[in-house]
């Protein structure tokens, strides 16, 4: 059976007419071409779907019967295109994100002003472990991906991982910390100073191709929490100087008007990457390369001082 849209066109024209004349003028095609295309319907079908005479055209008792499901397919055939015409011209879609510890902590300033530019698109978030973020993208949980590097990446996997952004280690120290009068501060000077840091694979990202002893006095700081606000609050309170990552303005801001200073880390000057993750084999949704279009821009934006 090859049923056809223009088919079903026609039996709604001809059977809302009563005649192929004024049907055929609706549709702009001639009048043995609006015939056609009943006859053929009809034998797909295997049913006569008009009766006819010489002076009078109605529908028969089946095409009585077939008509409001004819009307019905067109619906949701002209439904199925305008949704299709939506979301091509991003009057709506979603978008599904999986984000990181760190990149999840920047993610809602950067929803909020996604929305402003498109406020019909909604993005529904969902915050995990690095471990699990690869897992999510490849069973189709969630369309992206952000997060920081990932070494266990196998190239079977179907997971494509571009860079969107790099930020250096910084150190947090009060503003009349003796570090604080350093025109540079290096590793080396953390030594002299307890140390909060966070807990987990962090400290293994910090450690990483340090001097031996900074790395023992990292791993083994007085302080380890779990969230950098504590961490953060802690230095404000004198407890010792903490290790942290510019990842929010907002942060930034936060630090400067507690009274401490975000200074970056020199000898060696160490960088985290953030990375978009996304599997290599699936088409995304216009909505979704938009979101990922603004993503890379709006963090071009607010890091590339930082990046350099």
């Amino acid at each position: 059976m090859n049923i056809s849209i223009r088919q079903l066109n026609a039996f709604i024209k001809v059977a809302d007419n009563g005649s192929f004349t004024r049907a055929s003028d609706q549709m702009h095609l001639t009048q043995s071409a609006v015939s056609g295309l009943i006859k053929e319907l009809e034998s797909n079908l295997g049913v006569v779907l008009f009766d006819r005479t010489t002076r009078q055209l109605s529908l028969s008792v089946v095409g009585h019967h077939l008509l409001p499901q004819a009307r019905r397919i067109l619906n949701e055939m002209q439904l199925f295109e305008n949704e299709a015409s939506s979301l091509t011209s991003l009057a709506q879609g979603n978008v599904r994100l999986a984000v990181s510890q760190f990149a999840a902590s920047s993610m809602p300033a950067v929803i909020a002003q996604f929305a402003k530019h498109y406020p019909d698109i909604s993005v529904s978030l969902l915050d995990c472990s690095a471990e699990n973020l690869l897992k999510h993208i490849q069973d189709i949980e969630v369309d992206l991906g952000v997060g920081t590097e990932l070494g266990f990446i196998d190239t079977e996997d179907d997971i494509k991982a571009d860079l969107l952004y790099q930020l250096p280690f910084c150190v947090v120290i009060p503003e009349r910390h003796p570090l604080a009068k350093k025109s540079a501060i290096t590793w080396q000077d953390l030594l002299h100073s307890p140390l909060i840091t966070l807990q987990g694979p962090f400290l293994e990202q910090v450690t990483a191709e340090l001097a031996d002893d900074v790395a023992s006095h990292v791993q083994q700081a007085r302080y380890k929490v779990n969230f950098m606000s504590t961490a953060l609050e802690m230095t404000r309170q004198g407890f010792g100087i903490t290790l942290c990552l510019p990842y929010m303005p907002e942060v930034i801001d936060w630090v400067s008007a507690n009274g401490l200073q975000m200074r970056p880390l020199a000898q060696p000057r160490k960088m985290r990457q953030f990375f978009i993750y996304q599997r290599s084999s699936r088409a995304l949704s216009p909505a979704t390369i938009a979101f990922r279009e603004f993503l890379q821009r709006y963090f071009s934006d607010h890091f590339d001082d930082l990046q350099q």
